[in-house]
């Protein structure tokens, strides 16, 4: 009788340091999800996926001065005419965005201008542009006659979205695709004029 009661015992002193470590290590879980999850560098990831794209109204001197390269420290300059109601817009977007995060760090400037609405500003524009995690200074054209302002882009262009244009440091055109990019085309273009080459409008 004694026996069975002795094992018993020890049994339940078993059970209870087993379900004792079991807690502490549930607890220790617990206590660096709560470190990782408040790290500052967390709390800024997280402030980054929730904050929506700043969008920037500009007519068309700003255009204008966006475009301009004074041939001395500027860097080539990517630009994609865009819009929400464009479909080829929409869908050649991840393609760009993986071409900014390529050649941003070799020099690359790339900005997106939007041709919606201008009431799209804080609604339409931002929230595609957040969906799609776009990371590029973005701008909105609010022009009453689009027409110098695409003329001003390239005398060519007729207006038609999507359209991409790559400047050199000097301002020239040394790209310009209408339509869905092609990324092997696009990337090949900006290979050459970021290792200083020359290349032809396409």
């Amino acid at each position: 009788m004694r026996r069975n009661i002795f094992l018993a015992l020890s049994l339940v002193a078993i059970l209870f340091s087993f379900l004792t470590v079991a807690a502490r290590r549930v607890e220790g879980t617990r206590a660096a999800r709560a470190r990782v999850a408040g790290s500052p560098q967390k709390r800024r990831m997280s402030a980054l996926r929730s904050r929506s794209p700043v969008v920037r109204e500009i007519n068309l001197e700003g255009l204008k001065k966006l475009l301009q390269r004074d041939g001395q420290k500027s860097r080539p300059l990517l630009v994609n005419f865009w819009a929400t109601w464009c479909d080829p817009c929409r869908d050649e977007f991840p393609d760009l965005i993986q071409i900014d995060k390529d050649y941003k760090a070799r020099g690359l400037e790339f900005i997106t201008v939007s041709l919606d609405d201008p009431a799209e500003i804080k609604t339409g524009v931002p929230q595609f542009l957040k969906e799609m995690r776009s990371t590029m200074p973005a701008y909105l054209l609010n022009v009453p006659d689009p027409e110098p302002a695409i003329k001003s882009v390239d005398e060519t262009w007729g207006g038609g979205l999507p359209a991409t244009f790559l400047f050199d440091a000097q301002g020239q055109i040394v790209f310009k695709h209408m339509g869905r990019i092609k990324p092997a085309e696009l990337r090949a273009a900006l290979s050459k004029v970021m290792s200083g080459g020359v290349t032809s409008d396409k």
